[in-house]
């Protein structure tokens, strides 16, 4: 199951439904998030979570031989 991690916004309420658009396709284009949920409040105000995938890299075996070398001697 992969992991995400997340991030919290806050959108106040004189933020235009376009110019929060905005921001939020910044976010996904350029940072590498998408929209997991948004709130809106009765204020008009919103409360945002982005989320994006952790990709975890394995480490490194510095100890292996590399392809088609001899295993080393102890």
């Amino acid at each position: 199951m992969p992991e995400y991690e997340f991030r919290e916004m806050y959108v106040p309420r004189g933020v235009s439904r376009k110019e929060a658009t905005r921001l939020l396709t910044d976010e996904a284009e350029y940072r590498h998030w998408e929209l997991d949920r948004v709130r809106l409040y009765p204020d008009g105000s919103r409360r945002v979570r982005l989320r994006r995938r952790i990709i975890r890299q394995p480490r490194p075996t510095w100890n292996a031989a590399p392809p088609g070398a001899p295993p080393s001697a102890p």
